[in-house]
């Protein structure tokens, strides 16, 4: 028996066998990578200012899915809602056979779908300048070059709104409610920047973080000159206790905004220089000299 020849023939042969698996597994990543460079057709989103993000850079019909939130433009209405961002339907999402699934960075459920081979982008925009850097990321993904323009506008929208407030109120301190439970918009928010910009002052410092929880006193002790509130929290804010001395409720210096115009307000997308209309249009009309004093104004914004 020829030992050399034996173990000769082993290792060609081991060699033949690497050497197809190396095969193999280069074109595996030719076409996994070769998937992944096409840009998304099928996208679920689970995040509302993503999908508007989505929709912004004109490119709703590549949306097959949303959460239960996702509810502007029109059009996301008819598509198949997968749950909300903590109670996600994976069955559902998996169903839709997405290749992007658009989520918010502090969702769990990105290794979950990943693990099931559907690609995740995870982001969560809290600023406007994450807003910016949203719509240029996801523009690079979807490929199409609109995020500078859509940018350009809502950033000439806002400096346009800041020109039309009201000089009167320039500097009025406002306290903008989030939640019946007492969540604020404080200046570290982005809708604190909004009001910033709009040359608004806030009650809540930002030392207070973006979103707090204040004790109704605080409110009391704070007396801002303007409130801005959804319908639904506003009905029962004067029964809070000490709040029907407030100025604001007295005078009627407050803006109550419809469901509708709370999600434009209340959503760090590409709809914020639309929040920032809705604010001054309210503003504005707290000036009218023949308003009756002692009510509460709608915003009066488009639903």
């Amino acid at each position: 028996m020829d030992c050399h020849a034996s173990l000769n023939g082993e290792s060609v042969s081991m060699n033949n066998r690497f050497f197809k698996l190396l095969l193999a597994l280069l074109a595996w990543g030719a076409l996994t990578c070769a998937a992944l460079a096409q840009p998304p057709q099928r996208i679920v989103s689970l995040l509302p200012a993503l999908t508007e993000t989505v929709c912004a850079l004109g490119q709703c019909q590549r949306l097959v899915g949303v959460d239960r939130y996702s509810n502007f433009p029109d059009s996301v209405r008819a598509l198949p809602q997968v749950g909300g961002g903590l109670d996600p339907n994976i069955e559902a999402i998996v169903a839709l056979k997405p290749d992007l699934v658009l989520l918010a960075s502090s969702s769990r459920l990105g290794e979950r779908l990943q693990s099931l081979g559907i690609r995740v982008l995870a982001l969560e925009p809290q600023s406007h300048a994450d807003v910016k850097r949203v719509l240029e990321r996801v523009g690079q993904i979807l490929e199409v070059n609109e995020a500078a323009r859509v940018w350009r506008e809502i950033d000439a929208e806002l400096s346009a709104q800041a020109r039309a407030i009201p000089n009167t109120l320039k500097n009025a301190r406002v306290y903008f409610e989030v939640d019946s439970a007492l969540y604020a918009a404080g200046e570290a928010s982005f809708i604190g920047e909004t009001l910033s910009r709009l040359g608004l002052k806030n009650i809540v410092p930002a030392s207070l973080g973006p979103f707090p929880k204040l004790n109704p006193e605080y409110v009391v002790r704070a007396q801002p000159d303007l409130i801005m509130v959804g319908e639904r929290n506003y009905t029962s804010m004067a029964a809070r206790p000490g709040w029907s001395d407030l100025r604001a409720i007295k005078q009627g210096r407050v803006c109550v905004f419809s469901p509708a115009q709370s999600d434009a307000l209340v959503r760090p997308g590409p709809r914020i220089a639309e929040g920032a209309r809705l604010m001054v249009q309210c503003l504005q009309g707290l000036m009218k000299p023949n308003r009756v004093p002692d009510q509460a104004l709608p915003s009066g914004g488009t639903k």
